[in-house]
């Protein structure tokens, strides 16, 4: 670059744009959040640095020179050029980070293991993922979307159906080697020690009592089992071999795939709850939403049981 053509600070420049724009020097100083006199100051500096006057100054206000009109035109096209680039990488840049709310046991058994992959041929995603054993609030929490349990009633919000509860009883190798009774037999899981999820009332979910009535039988007393309040650690319980947990597929494909937890009794229980994906019924999805939603569907389609 010549020395004609060295660039004065581009400090001074915005300044000069946002004065010659408004054709006030107070209305610039209340754009840039300074004052009267440092606007005046940067642009008597801008008109030293020239040699030049950009603005004739008179009782009514000021004007641009003929000078000040041509370096207005360049600095105006120039910084709305340098804010759109900025606004359109910002805007990229936000659109590729995800919220995601989810249970513990969706997120440590299904979710975790497949993100991997997901981030491998997307690495620009950044994704968050928030747990709770709560109901999950979609509008009122701050999340894109939510993988939830429930019927599929979120008022004021789309759920698509990923896959229904189907639950049905697991317990350790170990554990079945001691009890090699059970078989098909579900009233044989009645003198075992069974590991329950805690559940609010009336139930979000199913528990032992609801799968012993469905088998035509009764559980009357549940304190001789261990009750935990996440899926997760049930499911670490039943894989140290403390008792038969009811789990949720296809949760719990890849452990019992994997020989972790057996299927101590096989009478699965379907419902008409299950997995949805929630979001916002206002919100106008993104395009890393849209991507994401496509992936998590075809990854359910694939691991539906």
């Amino acid at each position: 670059m010549s020395k004609a053509q060295r660039l004065p600070p581009l400090q001074t420049l915005v300044f000069f744009e946002a004065a010659a724009r408004h054709l006030n020097f107070t209305a610039a100083a209340q754009e840039l959040a300074t004052t009267q006199p440092a606007v005046s100051q940067r642009i008597a500096m801008l008109e030293a640095d020239l040699g030049v006057p950009l603005f004739k100054r008179g009782h009514r206000g000021v004007q641009l020179t003929a000078d000040g009109v041509h370096l207005f035109e360049a600095v105006h096209a120039s910084l709305g050029g340098i804010g759109e680039a900025v606004a359109r990488i910002r805007e990229r840049q936000a659109d590729q980070v995800l919220t995601v709310g989810t249970d513990f046991g969706f997120a440590a058994y299904w979710l975790m293991p497949r993100l991997a992959a997901l981030r491998a041929d997307w690495p620009e995603l950044d994704v968050r993922i928030v747990t709770s054993q709560n109901e999950i609030d979609v509008r009122g929490d701050a999340m894109d979307m939510a993988i939830a349990f429930g019927s599929g009633r979120w008022p004021g919000c789309e759920a698509q159906a990923l896959f229904p509860e189907l639950v049905l009883p697991v317990c350790s190798p170990a554990f079945l080697a001691r009890h090699p009774r059970i078989g098909d037999n579900p009233q044989a899981l009645l003198k075992l020690p069974l590991l329950h999820l805690e559940s609010p009332e009336p139930a979000r979910w199913l528990t032992w009592r609801d799968w012993f009535t469905a088998q035509g039988l009764s559980l009357k007393d549940e304190r001789h089992g261990l009750t935990l309040n996440n899926h997760t650690l049930v499911l670490q319980a039943a894989m140290t071999g403390q008792g038969v947990a009811l789990a949720w597929r296809p949760l719990v494909d890849e452990l019992l795939k994997g020989g972790q937890l057996v299927v101590a009794c096989d009478r699965p229980l379907r419902t008409e709850r299950g997995y949805f994906l929630v979001q916002p019924g206002a919100q106008r999805p993104s395009a890393t939403l849209r991507r994401f939603k496509a992936w998590i569907e075809q990854a359910c389609l694939e691991a539906a049981p």
